[in-house]
């Protein structure tokens, strides 16, 4: 079984091809960065059509069953979630609105302070808001789960304490592996995993060791380094692949509407667009790529095979629904 836990692509049939190439069986899809509610629903409705046009290729995933059902009939589960708590707007009616939707993540920050939380960028974390404890117990009782992949340490750490449901982190390194201010410390890691949560390791540069040039054995010897601090049952690949977008798609991704300047991030300095990926991950036809490097650092089949799904399977299965009553 083999799930990611984010992409951002520019979708096309040839990335649904790939998938299919590449023998993926789910995908966590950011169809939010900035929009707001009435957006949003503009693009839950562009996906509609995609599910129409490509039903041989992808489904829409609203359970882990529907992984069941894409690996029995040759397809790709595509699972929803947002970057930014945006599409819910002010208004915490609309969190079972977009779950009912086909929403199971969401981002409480996107770098930025946002109604919620405090984001990784911020120079003062104040942790979780009002609105964001009223918000993580709505998310908790219908089943849309909390990513704090973009937040900041104290908001993700206190994310994890008031939340009764495990949270998640879709995408992102260990900071003492690759120090990127989008990585995580180890004491945001730890509250995470240990409520039962999960990391997901991301493949794109700005948070590999050395980028673009980072090897694909330093790369799995993160994840067993990670699997024997942290629980190899509470890790699995979130790739955060944004394959043919063109640069101008990051600048925006990183603007939004909130400011007239740009702001480069953890890229360049003097350019925002994509970095080069490294070598042995371009699509979605090179996870073989990771779960062949996984084997060579000594994991074995029940380790490789939990990192590369069964993991995200097993927490997609206990997280989604709605709690009884």
């Amino acid at each position: 079984m083999r799930i990611d836990g984010l992409q951002y692509a520019n979708w096309s049939e040839k990335i649904f091809r790939q998938m299919r190439d590449g023998d993926v069986d789910a995908v966590h899809v950011t169809i939010a960065y900035h929009e707001t509610f009435r957006e949003t629903v503009l693009n839950f409705e562009r996906w509609n059509r995609w599910f129409e046009v490509h039903s041989d290729l992808i489904l829409k995933g609203t359970t882990a069953a529907d992984i069941d059902l894409a690996r029995e009939t040759g397809r790709t589960a595509i699972f929803f979630g947002f970057q930014n708590p945006s599409p819910i707007e002010d208004d915490i009616g609309l969190v079972e609105i977009v779950h009912s939707l086909g929403a199971r993540f969401m981002q409480l920050t996107y770098n930025n302070q946002s109604l919620l939380a405090t984001g990784c960028y911020e120079a003062e974390d104040t942790g979780i808001t009002r609105m964001g404890r009223q918000v993580i117990r709505e998310m908790n009782r219908v089943g849309l789960v909390v990513d704090m992949s973009h937040s900041a340490d104290r908001s993700t750490i206190e994310a994890a304490e008031v939340s009764e449901r495990p949270i998640a982190i879709t995408h992102a390194n260990p900071y003492d592996w690759s120090p990127a201010l989008r990585n995580k410390k180890d004491d945001v890691i730890r509250a995470v995993t240990e409520g039962g949560g999960m990391l997901g390791f991301s493949l794109y540069p700005h948070h590999l060791k050395d980028k673009s040039d980072c090897s694909l054995q330093s790369f799995c010897e993160m994840i067993a380094r990670a699997a024997e601090r942290y629980g190899v049952q509470h890790l699995g690949i979130g790739s955060d692949l944004c394959q043919d977008q063109p640069d101008s798609i990051v600048e925006w991704m990183r603007t939004g509407r909130w400011t007239k300047e740009i702001d480069y991030g953890e890229g360049s300095a003097t350019a925002p667009g994509f970095p080069e990926m490294p070598g042995w991950f371009r699509d979605n036809r090179d996870f073989g790529n990771i779960e062949a490097g996984l084997r060579e650092v000594g994991m074995n089949d029940d380790e490789v095979g939990g990192i590369m799904g069964g993991n995200w399977y097993r927490f997609f299965s206990d997280n989604f629904g709605k709690v009884p009553g």
